[in-house]
């Protein structure tokens, strides 16, 4: 990594009705490390986000979660990349995964999209694969219930009291890169 600013960009749904649901974690991951970084989210109307600019060990971090829905969030991605003049190489994604285990992160360079829409979107929007993802596990549905409307469903009581723990966790793995 370079001395670059670094851009974060949680996915997610916007909007009240997706508050607490397991395609928003990448949103929740994001207000933990601006947080953690005395970093307070405002609208930025050139990009479609909104955004905390917060330092780590003296880099510029960017934090964003853009105000699209997770399937189109490519543009807002690709916009806050071209604003803040941000190479792929220095954009993490931080996204829901349904396979892997609840509570479970990784952080990863490239590598496809695993069925994920806002990293296909962020993927053909940026023009390459090599950027980096940081996955959220939040395990596969229960029974038949479609993966779809799985990950609409607000966390169980259980996972809401883990939500804290995880988010942090996300939120080191950026710290040490």
């Amino acid at each position: 990594m370079s001395s670059e600013a670094l851009l974060v960009v949680g996915l997610g749904n916007p909007g009240p009705k997706y508050e607490r649901t397991r395609h928003n974690i990448g949103f929740d991951a994001a207000e933990e490390l601006a947080k953690s970084h005395g970093g307070n989210f405002s609208a930025h109307k050139r990009t479609n986000a909104d955004v905390a600019e917060i330092n780590i060990r003296g880099r510029k971090v960017i934090v964003a979660k853009p105000r699209t829905f997770m399937n189109v969030s490519g543009g807002a991605v690709k916009a806050l990349a071209n604003y803040f003049k941000i190479s792929p190489a220095n954009i993490v994604v931080i996204h829901d995964e349904l396979d892997m285990d609840f509570g479970e992160v990784r952080l990863r360079r490239g590598g496809g999209d695993h069925g994920h829409n806002g990293l296909r979107d962020t993927t053909k929007a940026l023009g390459t694969k090599e950027y980096y993802r940081l996955s959220c596990g939040i395990g596969r549905p229960p029974g038949r219930m479609a993966p779809a409307a799985f990950v609409l469903k607000p966390f169980a009581r259980k996972e809401l009291e883990e939500l804290p723990i995880i988010c942090a966790d996300a939120a080191d793995l950026i710290e040490q890169m």
